[in-house]
């Protein structure tokens, strides 16, 4: 799914689904075998292959959601 990840005012990462109509603060980051994983503040793991490091935001990313 794509998804668009950016800071919000408190510097928080923030991921908007737009099919979903969903905004929802990162709460944790972990890495994954495919690449990095996102906990949301609703219980959500989105997975990113591929994210470039640094992170230029905001910016829309393929996602591939976890549970």
């Amino acid at each position: 799914m794509k998804v668009m990840l950016r800071r919000n005012n408190a510097g928080t990462l923030v991921v908007y689904v737009a099919k979903k109509d969903l905004e929802e603060e990162v709460v944790k980051e972990t890495e994954g075998s495919e690449g990095k994983i996102f906990t949301l503040a609703n219980g959500w793991e989105l997975e990113f292959p591929n994210l470039p490091d640094p992170l230029v935001l905001p910016q829309t990313f393929e996602a591939k959601r976890l549970t």
